[in-house]
């Protein structure tokens, strides 16, 4: 194992197999040492996790849980278009929707779900650019919804 599988292994999280695509579209497109996720939603066994809107019927905490699953579904995107987790060497974006009225303005506490989770697993280099976007709709009802950009080997 390397250093990032043996990082996760500490924390107790186990990388889920990346997520096929549901439209038309893929996971993932990796243009030299970076690759581009695309969104990811809160799934987990392929199970939405997280639906609503937050700041109605969904807290800022649990959306911040349901951006963390979205930003580990973008570590597998990753891992799978770098031939594993370990060729991972930095985060360098992240851009978070969160599906809210027009009146919250707590995006960025929602997608620190998914920032933390970078910072967690890959140290500094998990530190990144991001934007944190509010919107009506997201697909399937999820309440968040994180895209990625990575450095690889």
């Amino acid at each position: 194992m390397g250093a990032i599988s043996d990082r996760l292994a500490e924390l107790g999280i186990t990388l889920p197999e990346a997520a096929a695509p549901v439209a038309n579209y893929v996971g993932w497109v990796r243009q030299g040492d970076l690759v581009f996720t695309a969104g990811q939603l809160p799934l987990e066994n392929g199970e939405l996790k997280h639906a609503g809107t937050v700041g109605v019927d969904v807290s800022v905490e649990e959306a911040a849980a349901a951006a963390r699953l979205c930003a580990l579904n973008c570590i597998a995107q990753a891992a799978a278009a770098a031939g594993g987790v370990d060729s991972i060497r930095r985060v360098l974006k992240l851009v978070g929707f969160v599906r809210c009225r027009p009146d919250f303005t707590q995006q960025p506490q929602v997608v620190n779900g998914a920032s933390d989770l970078m910072v967690e697993v890959f140290g500094e280099a998990g530190r990144h650019a991001r934007s944190a976007v509010g919107v009506s709709a997201l697909p399937l009802g999820a309440c968040v919804e994180v895209e990625a950009v990575f450095e690889v080997a």
